[in-house]
């Protein structure tokens, strides 16, 4: 699994020209899945993004996590995150998941951040969706469950 981890002052998702999912202070979390993946590699991305530290302490310093820092999730499914642009001009998607399996592997992330203790908000799978948000730092941060980067 591939998320782009991104810390907001704010967020939402819309579709169809109507908020389903918004958060205030966060992560805006964007959630690509492969064929490869499993729900191990979705606990690992849960855990991982729940403990980062990325949010300030006290003395202005990125060391509190979101769970910490009391903030919120909105988690979004991506599959782009496996597009593939080496050859030619057109993004190939060989690498993503099936609908059916990144749907059950998306839910799985989405549950394991909330045993955690997060609150999570989320788009609609296979939607169109129109994402707003405010970056806070900006701090943006990538994962792959396989740790290729």
């Amino acid at each position: 699994m591939r998320a782009v981890v991104q810390r907001v002052v704010q967020s939402s998702v819309t579709v169809e020209r109507r908020v389903v999912g918004e958060i205030r202070r966060g992560l805006v979390v964007l959630i690509g899945v492969s064929r490869t993946d499993t729900p191990a590699d979705a606990e690992y991305l849960a855990d991982k993004i729940a403990n980062l530290r990325i949010f300030e302490d006290a003395l202005g310093k990125m060391n509190l996590s979101i769970k910490e820092a009391g903030g919120q999730v909105l988690a979004i499914s991506q599959f782009t995150l496996y597009g593939d642009c080496r050859k030619g001009r057109r993004p190939n998607f060989y690498k993503a998941a099936s609908p059916e399996e990144a749907r059950k592997l998306y839910e799985i992330f989405i549950s394991e951040l909330e045993k955690l203790g997060l609150t999570v908000a989320t788009g609609c799978f296979r939607e169109h969706m129109m994402l707003e948000l405010i970056n806070d730092g900006p701090v943006t941060i990538l994962f792959d469950s396989s740790k290729t980067f």
